[in-house]
């Protein structure tokens, strides 16, 4: 059975940009590329520091948890990937696990909780460097589509205020406006990305070996190779090392002589932190109707 993707063509709720992107922006290009496009990975590529994890402090300001709550939950999910490990690396129970706990959140309280999010701590924290990579694509004509491993609820709140044409992310199934706590297809993360770009390709009728591909991650080695111009984006060890020796670009928008890291979790850790972001939610939940 073919895996199912979620991408969402997206367009700005609000019918404009925020202010800090307006000044970056050039006319746009007259003759669109249909064949090209490009894909931009988000955590520490577009952004600085994992998108769940701003999530989770505009949750946390919100008093939707505690540091206690936090801390235990993460401590909760970090057992079940190990556990997951442990058995040949199956994944299914602590997927399953880390979804269970939003059953029954609405999709627009997420949506709505995102966009604040993404306005107060996310959008000071976007590369201004990797932003206008993007703009170049859009002014030649190309369009842009962020892919991410979060949930593709909280990539299209950060496509539509960039301005960028949509998102792949990861799915929850939803019934009636609701999440179920099941997951749609699989968690969008290393070849799961390459896939996805695969059969977007095949529905929009991209040529990807016109396309770019951007990343900070050796995860995505997967959908850097699948497109005809890779470029490494404030590169981890490994994937600099391999940009060098396939002749990727490299592009580090961080400062200092060494690149400095963020002092957020990284994308393991921030992993086991959506988890607790949504039994957080969860366990507000409860506290309002209990």
């Amino acid at each position: 059975m073919a895996r199912t993707w979620k991408v969402t063509v997206s367009t700005d709720v609000h019918g404009h940009t925020a202010g800090w992107a307006e000044t970056e922006l050039a006319p746009p290009a007259t003759t669109p590329d249909p064949s090209a496009a490009a894909f931009f990975d988000v955590d520490n590529t577009m952004m600085q520091g994992a998108s769940i994890y701003w999530f989770a402090r505009g949750l946390a300001a919100r008093k939707y948890f505690t540091t206690g709550d936090l801390a235990r939950f993460a401590w909760q999910q970090m057992r079940f990937r190990l556990l997951a490990t442990e058995h040949a690396g199956d994944m299914s129970q602590a997927k399953e696990a880390a979804l269970a706990f939003i059953e029954g959140w609405r999709v627009d309280d997420v949506e709505r909780l995102a966009e604040e999010i993404f306005d107060e701590l996310m959008a000071p924290r976007i590369w201004a460097g990797t932003r206008r990579l993007a703009q170049r694509h859009l002014d030649a004509g190309e369009r842009v589509w962020l892919v991410s491993a979060a949930p593709v609820e909280i990539g299209r709140v950060i496509a539509a205020r960039l301005g960028l044409t949509g998102a792949i992310g990861t799915v929850a199934e939803v019934v009636d406006g609701a999440y179920t706590g099941r997951l749609v297809g699989d968690l969008m993360h290393g070849p799961a990305k390459a896939e996805a770009v695969n059969q977007l390709a095949g529905v929009e009728g991209l040529d990807l070996s016109r396309c770019a591909a951007y990343s900070d991650s050796a995860n995505d080695l997967p959908m850097l190779s699948t497109v005809g111009r890779a470029v490494a984006i404030n590169p981890d060890g490994t994937l600099l090392r391999q940009a060098r020796e396939r002749g990727w670009e490299v592009r580090d928008f961080r400062t200092g002589r060494r690149a400095v890291k963020i002092a957020v979790p990284s994308t393991a850790a921030a992993g086991l932190l959506a988890g607790a972001v949504t039994a957080g939610m969860a366990l507000h939940r409860r506290r309002r109707t209990g």
